[in-house]
């Protein structure tokens, strides 16, 4: 898999893969957000392409006061679950942290995503019941 800066020519893609991980991980009314995300071409955001198809995406930010980076719109086409693409994505997360200087990754996950983030060194720091 490689990754690239998102670009517009990848947004029907992108929400592509969004619809695909609707409605398990995503709330359909999300979508719209999301649209709106990718709209003026975020910072940050990375596509990984596998046969010129895009098969996850995700995008980092870092705050400049804590040094912390933060994973947004995070997301793994379904039919590629266990074959590794998560796995390079998050390895591609934390180098991008490592450049930035940022020694942590705030992710907010639901109680779906959470146990593959802790495949990757994520720790609990708070949760809510019933809720996302």
């Amino acid at each position: 898999m490689e990754f690239f800066p998102y670009t517009e020519g990848y947004k029907d893609a992108c929400l592509a893969l969004f619809d695909a991980n609707c409605p398990q991980y995503f709330a359909e009314n999300e979508r719209a957000d999301y649209a709106q995300f990718l709209d003026p071409v975020p910072d940050g955001y990375r596509v990984g392409v596998i046969n010129d198809a895009v098969t996850a995406a995700y995008g980092m930010r870092v705050d400049e006061m804590t040094a912390r980076a933060r994973i947004v719109w995070i997301m793994v086409a379904p039919s590629s679950a266990g074959s590794g693409v998560g796995t390079e994505m998050m390895n591609n997360a934390k180098s991008f942290a490592v450049e930035a200087s940022a020694p942590v990754i705030d992710i907010a996950a639901s109680h779906l995503s959470a146990p593959f983030f802790a495949k990757h060194g994520a720790v609990v720091l708070s949760e809510t019941q019933d809720a996302w």
